[in-house]
């Protein structure tokens, strides 16, 4: 992999919780947070190494980019799921806890991903259920800035 296309992709690595449910129909979010609540339905792993405050600038910079497409890969207990979506000129990656993909088009400081392909709904249910016995997950995200 090239310098460019390693700056353009980010890694976070968290885990699963006994209280995922993944039944969100919007949104889906790794979080930094050590704990999940039943109510946190669109959350996939808890414990995330790096939040979007950690994202390196060029990275930033390409996801800001109108036409930018971000594509968010998510492994766990030797599951993938992909959703893809779009940039957005006003993402600031300045949230210290949370990513946040998003099928709307809404953006707050931890969105990452607008208008993607799918939710935490949408997810593969073995994945799901491998992260509710509490797998090691990664959300990959990267960034085609077209």
């Amino acid at each position: 992999m090239s310098d460019d296309a390693e700056r353009l992709a980010e890694v976070v690595r968290a885990r699963g919780h006994e209280n995922v449910t993944a039944e969100h129909v919007s949104t889906l979010e790794f979080t930094s947070d050590d704990f999940l609540t039943p109510a946190g339905d669109c959350i996939l792993a808890v414990e995330a190494d790096r939040v979007p405050a950690d994202f390196d600038d060029a990275f930033v910079d390409a996801c800001q980019a109108h036409g930018a497409t971000i594509t968010a890969t998510i492994e766990a207990g030797g599951h993938v799921h992909e959703v893809t979506g779009r940039g957005h000129p006003d993402f600031s990656f300045e949230n210290e806890r949370s990513h946040v993909i998003r099928t709307s088009d809404y953006v707050d400081d931890r969105t990452v991903l607008v208008g993607a392909s799918g939710a935490a709904a949408d997810v593969d249910r073995e994945l799901v259920a491998a992260l509710a016995d509490g797998a090691d997950a990664t959300l990959t995200l990267r960034v085609d800035p077209a």
